[in-house]
Protein backbone atom coordinates (compact mmCIF):
# COMPACT_ATOMS: atom_id res chain seq x y z
CA UNK A 1 0.00 0.00 0.00
CA UNK A 2 1.24 3.18 -1.19
CA UNK A 3 0.23 6.00 1.36
CA UNK A 4 0.57 9.68 -0.33
CA UNK A 5 0.92 12.82 1.72
CA UNK A 6 -0.78 15.72 -0.54
CA UNK A 7 -0.69 19.31 0.55
CA UNK A 8 -3.76 21.71 -0.32
CA UNK A 9 -2.32 24.98 0.74
CA UNK A 10 -5.50 26.64 0.14
CA UNK A 11 -7.59 29.12 2.64
CA UNK A 12 -9.35 31.21 0.44
CA UNK A 13 -12.98 29.88 1.94
CA UNK A 14 -11.77 30.73 5.31
CA UNK A 15 -14.58 33.09 6.98
CA UNK A 16 -12.49 34.64 9.71
CA UNK A 17 -8.72 34.33 9.35
CA UNK A 18 -6.82 33.66 6.50
CA UNK A 19 -3.20 31.70 7.28
CA UNK A 20 -4.12 28.00 7.01
CA UNK A 21 -2.72 28.18 3.14
CA UNK A 22 0.50 27.78 5.28
CA UNK A 23 -0.43 24.62 7.32
CA UNK A 24 1.04 22.32 4.80
CA UNK A 25 4.40 23.52 5.05
CA UNK A 26 4.57 24.20 9.05
CA UNK A 27 3.02 20.53 9.43
CA UNK A 28 5.57 19.37 7.00
CA UNK A 29 8.54 20.78 9.22
CA UNK A 30 7.27 19.37 12.11
CA UNK A 31 6.97 16.40 10.83
CA UNK A 32 11.01 16.37 9.86
CA UNK A 33 11.97 17.94 12.81
CA UNK A 34 14.98 15.99 14.55
CA UNK A 35 13.17 17.38 17.94
CA UNK A 36 11.53 13.91 17.42
CA UNK A 37 11.20 10.51 15.53
CA UNK A 38 9.36 9.40 13.04
CA UNK A 39 7.67 7.14 14.81
CA UNK A 40 4.23 6.54 15.59
CA UNK A 41 2.46 4.67 18.07
CA UNK A 42 1.89 1.48 17.01
CA UNK A 43 5.97 1.16 16.74
CA UNK A 44 5.97 2.30 12.95
CA UNK A 45 8.31 4.07 11.10
CA UNK A 46 6.49 6.56 9.30
CA UNK A 47 8.19 8.14 6.72
CA UNK A 48 9.38 5.39 4.82
CA UNK A 49 5.63 4.72 4.61
CA UNK A 50 4.75 8.04 3.48
CA UNK A 51 5.19 8.95 -0.40
CA UNK A 52 4.85 12.90 -0.05
CA UNK A 53 3.27 14.61 -3.56
CA UNK A 54 4.08 18.03 -2.51
CA UNK A 55 1.89 20.84 -2.78
CA UNK A 56 -0.92 21.11 -5.64
CA UNK A 57 0.00 24.49 -7.02
CA UNK A 58 -2.81 26.76 -6.39
CA UNK A 59 -1.63 30.39 -7.36
CA UNK A 60 -3.77 32.39 -9.17
CA UNK A 61 -6.52 29.47 -9.38
CA UNK A 62 -9.99 31.04 -8.01
CA UNK A 63 -11.80 27.86 -7.39
CA UNK A 64 -9.29 25.04 -6.28
CA UNK A 65 -11.92 22.38 -5.87
CA UNK A 66 -11.80 20.68 -9.40
CA UNK A 67 -8.20 20.84 -8.87
CA UNK A 68 -8.27 18.75 -5.84
CA UNK A 69 -11.02 16.40 -7.18
CA UNK A 70 -9.10 15.12 -10.08
CA UNK A 71 -5.85 14.80 -8.30
CA UNK A 72 -7.47 12.82 -5.36
CA UNK A 73 -9.22 11.10 -8.24
CA UNK A 74 -6.03 9.87 -9.67
CA UNK A 75 -4.48 8.86 -6.42
CA UNK A 76 -7.09 6.55 -5.73
CA UNK A 77 -7.34 5.55 -9.74
CA UNK A 78 -3.83 4.37 -8.88
CA UNK A 79 -4.29 2.35 -5.87
CA UNK A 80 -2.43 5.03 -2.90
CA UNK A 81 -4.19 5.83 0.05
CA UNK A 82 -4.89 9.91 0.27
CA UNK A 83 -3.75 11.78 3.18
CA UNK A 84 -4.82 15.86 2.61
CA UNK A 85 -2.93 18.29 4.80
CA UNK A 86 -4.93 21.73 3.94
CA UNK A 87 -5.77 24.35 4.42
CA UNK A 88 -8.96 25.19 5.27
CA UNK A 89 -11.87 22.31 5.89
CA UNK A 90 -13.54 23.63 2.78
CA UNK A 91 -10.84 21.04 0.61
CA UNK A 92 -12.88 18.09 2.02
CA UNK A 93 -15.87 18.27 -0.44
CA UNK A 94 -13.87 17.73 -3.45
CA UNK A 95 -11.55 15.25 -1.69
CA UNK A 96 -14.54 13.04 -0.62
CA UNK A 97 -15.98 13.25 -3.89
CA UNK A 98 -13.01 12.04 -5.30
CA UNK A 99 -12.77 9.17 -2.71
CA UNK A 100 -16.86 7.97 -3.01
CA UNK A 101 -16.31 7.82 -6.64
CA UNK A 102 -13.92 4.81 -6.11
CA UNK A 103 -16.25 3.05 -3.41
CA UNK A 104 -19.81 1.49 -3.23
CA UNK A 105 -20.40 3.42 0.33
CA UNK A 106 -18.72 5.45 2.67
CA UNK A 107 -18.37 6.29 6.08
CA UNK A 108 -17.62 9.79 7.46
CA UNK A 109 -15.82 10.53 10.98
CA UNK A 110 -15.53 14.08 11.33
CA UNK A 111 -13.35 15.25 14.17
CA UNK A 112 -14.06 19.15 14.97
CA UNK A 113 -15.23 22.00 17.67
CA UNK A 114 -18.06 23.13 15.02
CA UNK A 115 -20.63 20.95 12.65
CA UNK A 116 -19.32 22.68 8.94
CA UNK A 117 -23.22 21.95 8.38
CA UNK A 118 -24.31 25.22 7.23
CA UNK A 119 -26.22 25.78 3.81
CA UNK A 120 -24.56 28.86 3.26
CA UNK A 121 -21.87 30.99 5.59
CA UNK A 122 -21.58 34.30 4.63
CA UNK A 123 -23.58 33.80 1.37
CA UNK A 124 -20.67 31.27 0.39
CA UNK A 125 -21.88 27.72 -0.04
CA UNK A 126 -18.31 26.49 -0.51
CA UNK A 127 -17.50 27.71 2.76
CA UNK A 128 -15.04 26.31 5.00
CA UNK A 129 -18.14 26.05 7.50
CA UNK A 130 -20.24 24.31 4.89
CA UNK A 131 -18.73 20.86 3.33
CA UNK A 132 -20.52 18.34 5.37
CA UNK A 133 -23.72 19.86 4.06
CA UNK A 134 -22.55 19.69 0.77
CA UNK A 135 -21.14 16.18 0.85
CA UNK A 136 -24.23 14.81 2.47
CA UNK A 137 -26.48 16.75 -0.13
CA UNK A 138 -24.99 15.22 -2.48
CA UNK A 139 -25.22 11.89 -0.95
CA UNK A 140 -21.41 11.05 -0.65
CA UNK A 141 -21.46 9.37 2.67
CA UNK A 142 -23.81 6.78 3.75
CA UNK A 143 -23.15 7.63 7.26
CA UNK A 144 -21.22 11.00 8.84
CA UNK A 145 -20.49 10.73 12.13
CA UNK A 146 -19.42 13.92 14.20
CA UNK A 147 -17.16 14.27 17.61
CA UNK A 148 -16.37 17.04 19.54
CA UNK A 149 -18.50 19.19 18.60
CA UNK A 150 -19.18 22.15 20.83
CA UNK A 151 -21.00 25.28 18.51
CA UNK A 152 -24.03 24.02 17.10
CA UNK A 153 -26.73 26.81 16.33
CA UNK A 154 -30.45 26.11 15.23
CA UNK A 155 -29.87 26.19 11.73
CA UNK A 156 -26.92 23.69 11.90
CA UNK A 157 -29.11 21.33 14.73
CA UNK A 158 -31.69 21.25 11.87
CA UNK A 159 -29.49 20.68 8.87
CA UNK A 160 -27.95 17.69 11.07
CA UNK A 161 -31.40 15.92 11.58
CA UNK A 162 -31.90 16.65 7.89
CA UNK A 163 -29.00 14.61 7.29
CA UNK A 164 -29.36 11.89 9.93
CA UNK A 165 -25.97 13.41 11.50
CA UNK A 166 -24.76 11.33 14.57
CA UNK A 167 -23.28 13.75 16.85
CA UNK A 168 -21.29 13.41 19.72
CA UNK A 169 -20.70 16.91 21.30
CA UNK A 170 -18.38 17.87 23.91
CA UNK A 171 -20.97 16.74 26.79
CA UNK A 172 -21.40 13.47 25.81
CA UNK A 173 -17.76 12.89 27.18
CA UNK A 174 -14.61 11.58 25.60
CA UNK A 175 -15.58 7.51 26.07
CA UNK A 176 -18.71 8.16 23.56
CA UNK A 177 -16.82 9.80 21.20
CA UNK A 178 -14.06 6.58 21.43
CA UNK A 179 -17.12 4.05 21.37
CA UNK A 180 -18.42 5.44 18.18
CA UNK A 181 -14.63 5.18 16.57
CA UNK A 182 -15.27 1.59 17.46
CA UNK A 183 -18.14 0.82 15.73
CA UNK A 184 -17.51 2.91 12.41
CA UNK A 185 -18.39 0.26 9.52
CA UNK A 186 -15.86 1.10 6.52
CA UNK A 187 -15.04 2.24 4.35
CA UNK A 188 -14.22 5.29 6.42
CA UNK A 189 -12.76 8.60 5.78
CA UNK A 190 -11.29 10.35 8.33
CA UNK A 191 -11.17 14.74 8.61
CA UNK A 192 -9.49 15.93 11.53
CA UNK A 193 -10.15 19.52 12.30
CA UNK A 194 -7.02 20.54 14.59
CA UNK A 195 -9.88 22.77 16.40
CA UNK A 196 -11.31 19.70 18.17
CA UNK A 197 -8.37 21.02 20.28
CA UNK A 198 -9.13 22.96 22.86
CA UNK A 199 -7.00 26.15 22.35
CA UNK A 200 -4.26 25.30 24.97
CA UNK A 201 -3.24 22.24 23.30
CA UNK A 202 -3.71 23.50 19.59
CA UNK A 203 -3.04 28.09 19.61
CA UNK A 204 -2.31 27.71 16.01
CA UNK A 205 -5.76 27.80 14.45
CA UNK A 206 -8.60 30.47 13.63
CA UNK A 207 -10.99 29.86 15.31
CA UNK A 208 -10.11 28.84 18.56
CA UNK A 209 -13.49 27.31 20.60
CA UNK A 210 -12.49 26.70 24.58
CA UNK A 211 -13.73 23.47 26.30
CA UNK A 212 -12.11 20.78 23.93
CA UNK A 213 -10.53 17.93 23.85
CA UNK A 214 -6.84 17.33 24.82
CA UNK A 215 -4.41 15.83 22.16
CA UNK A 216 -3.92 12.60 24.31
CA UNK A 217 -8.13 12.26 24.16
CA UNK A 218 -7.69 13.00 20.06
CA UNK A 219 -5.44 10.44 19.48
CA UNK A 220 -7.62 7.91 21.55
CA UNK A 221 -10.20 8.85 19.10
CA UNK A 222 -7.85 8.01 16.10
CA UNK A 223 -6.35 4.80 17.45
CA UNK A 224 -10.14 3.46 18.25
CA UNK A 225 -10.96 3.16 14.82
CA UNK A 226 -10.82 -0.55 13.50
CA UNK A 227 -7.63 -1.32 11.25
CA UNK A 228 -8.54 -1.84 7.95
CA UNK A 229 -11.87 0.09 7.67
CA UNK A 230 -9.56 3.94 6.86
CA UNK A 231 -9.35 4.15 3.69
CA UNK A 232 -8.75 8.11 3.17
CA UNK A 233 -7.99 10.94 5.46
CA UNK A 234 -7.29 14.87 6.24
CA UNK A 235 -5.95 17.38 8.65
CA UNK A 236 -7.25 20.85 8.49
CA UNK A 237 -7.12 24.40 9.60
CA UNK A 238 -3.47 24.54 11.04
CA UNK A 239 -2.96 28.05 11.11
CA UNK A 240 1.29 28.78 11.33
CA UNK A 241 0.37 32.34 11.71
CA UNK A 242 -1.61 31.72 15.35
CA UNK A 243 1.14 29.22 16.38
CA UNK A 244 3.33 29.58 19.44
CA UNK A 245 6.74 28.12 19.24
CA UNK A 246 5.25 25.67 17.01
CA UNK A 247 3.13 23.80 19.02
CA UNK A 248 0.60 23.32 16.74
CA UNK A 249 2.48 21.87 13.90
CA UNK A 250 3.76 19.46 15.97
CA UNK A 251 0.38 18.26 17.41
CA UNK A 252 -0.67 17.80 13.72
CA UNK A 253 2.64 16.24 13.11
CA UNK A 254 1.97 13.51 15.51
CA UNK A 255 -1.44 13.54 14.65
CA UNK A 256 -0.39 12.56 10.73
CA UNK A 257 2.08 9.68 12.63
CA UNK A 258 -1.08 8.03 14.43
CA UNK A 259 -3.60 8.72 11.46
CA UNK A 260 -0.72 6.63 9.21
CA UNK A 261 -1.08 4.26 11.67
CA UNK A 262 -4.93 3.74 11.40
CA UNK A 263 -4.00 3.44 7.23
Amino acid sequence: MTITLLGVPYDGSSSFLRGAAGGPAALRAALRSESSNSWNEDEQDVLPLLEDAGDLALAGITDPRPLIEARVDTLMRSGATPLLIGGDHSITWPIVRAVRRQLPRLTILHLDAHPDLYDALDGDRGSHGSPFARIMEEGLANQLVQCGIRTINQHQRDQAHRFGVEIHTMRSGIEAMIAAARRLEGPVYLSLDLDILDPAHAPGISHPEPGGLSTREVIRIVQAIPLGRLVAADLVELNPVNDVRDLTARVGAKLVKEIVGRL
